[in-house]
């Protein structure tokens, strides 16, 4: 029987190993962190995310861990509403859905572990790849060599594997900083979950409820930001005079739980190449998305299923050439996809980095919202059918 290591427990990786020990291929799965526990993880699951989970039989799991569905967009300039839009945006279609990735990883990984031919290494890092012509496994930092007929790097933006197989990655032009800020809920968001895009005076930032309860806030760092962001102590004021009135004081009442931000450096790019022979790249490791409509989940889902369709065939017979020859076929499946959700992305902020550089523009979107809200309104729900349904059709055919 075929052996693949998977090398990193995020979405891509946890649900690629489900699929595949699912089908009886022997799956070993290696994650650096002892927990997931990290301080940021996408967690907006998109109408094509939650297709991909529904068609691996997953969707039963998001009932038993934190989630919530949004209820609306809406966008705030100068402390006026351009508009906003109610979900789900497509009639009759999924809403938007929050889910608390820790405890959904950590509930897939509890399902493999009832299949005999899954393990799960926890809080060991791969250190090296091992080559015999090809890939044929990992080296890990407590000293154990573990083989493999194929090689998955599912190991994020700074893949290791990525590093070791010696794949570029081509980064694109639009990378920039977040703060990542947590603080407490408050009775005023309660009866319904809105993301809400505020900009005022160049700043920039994003609000919602968490699928655990608690508000999530992520602040474009202004270039030009004028303090060391790591000595400002007034956060709660900075936000406020970027707000409309009653988020103000929401700010202003709950100052004091206000979380000390992490720096997120948000870097955008493409493999011209995601695989050498007996290794394969896949999610941010292969693309690493903008969090612009939370992309960089949902493409890592589709990239499980469309990466099971090639692999199981070849592994269950343990045809190692033929393995390596479709190792370029997912690539070229999955690609387009790619490009044109981060040139979707990139539309998206081009759009915010001019109202942002233009206080001129800034004041005529606001003061004129009342007669401009409609059309800016529909243009932007063309923009995001295909950030939202996905650009190729991904079916789950194994």
């Amino acid at each position: 029987m075929a052996q693949v290591v998977i090398v990193g427990a995020g979405p891509a990786g946890v649900t690629l190993a489900l699929l595949l020990v699912k089908r009886g291929i022997r799956v070993k799965l290696i994650e650096a962190s002892r927990n997931w526990r990290r301080a940021f993880r996408g967690e907006g699951l998109m109408p094509s995310g939650l297709d991909a989970l529904e068609q691996m039989e997953l969707l039963p799991i998001l009932k038993r861990i934190p989630h919530q569905p949004l209820d609306a967009w809406e966008f705030i300039i100068n402390k006026r509403s351009l508009f906003r839009v109610d979900e789900p945006i497509e009639p009759g279609g999924k809403p938007c859905t929050l889910v608390s990735q820790p405890a959904f990883l950590e509930a897939l990984i509890d399902t493999a572990s009832h299949y005999p031919h899954f393990e799960f290494v926890q809080g060991t890092a791969v250190q090296d790849l091992l080559w015999n012509q090809r890939v044929v496994g990992v080296k890990l930092s407590d000293g154990r060599n573990l083989d493999a007929d194929l090689v998955i790097g599912t190991d994020g933006r700074n893949s290791i594997v990525r590093q070791r197989a010696n794949l570029s990655l081509e980064q694109q032009s639009h990378s920039f900083d977040i703060l990542w800020f947590k603080l407490a809920d408050s009775p005023h968001f309660k009866p319904e979950n809105v993301f809400y895009s505020i900009l005022c005076d160049r700043y920039a930032f994003g609000l919602f409820r968490s699928s655990e309860g608690n508000l999530h806030l992520g602040w474009t760092l202004p270039k030009n930001f004028p303090q060391d962001w790591q000595q400002v102590d007034n956060w709660a004021e900075i936000f406020a005079a970027a707000s409309p009135s009653w988020l103000a004081e929401h700010f202003r009442i709950f100052a004091a739980t206000i979380e000390r931000p992490v720096l997120l450096s948000v870097v955008v790019g493409r493999c011209p190449r995601w695989y050498q022979p007996g290794v394969l790249l896949l999610g941010d490791a292969a693309h690493p998305m903008s969090p612009i409509r939370a992309q960089g989940i949902n493409m890592a889902l589709r990239d499980a299923i469309a990466a099971a369709n090639h692999l199981v065939p070849c592994l269950s017979q343990d045809a190692t050439a033929d393995i390596d020859a479709v190792l370029p076929q997912i690539q070229s499946q999955r690609e387009p996809e790619i490009i044109k959700a981060q040139q979707l992305q990139s539309q998206e902020a081009a759009q915010a980095e001019l109202l942002e550089k233009s206080a001129l523009l800034r004041w005529g979107v606001s003061f004129l919202a009342p007669l401009i809200r409609t059309p800016v309104k529909l243009s932007w729900l063309h923009r995001q059918r295909e950030l939202r349904q996905g650009v190729t059709p991904i079916k789950l055919t194994v």
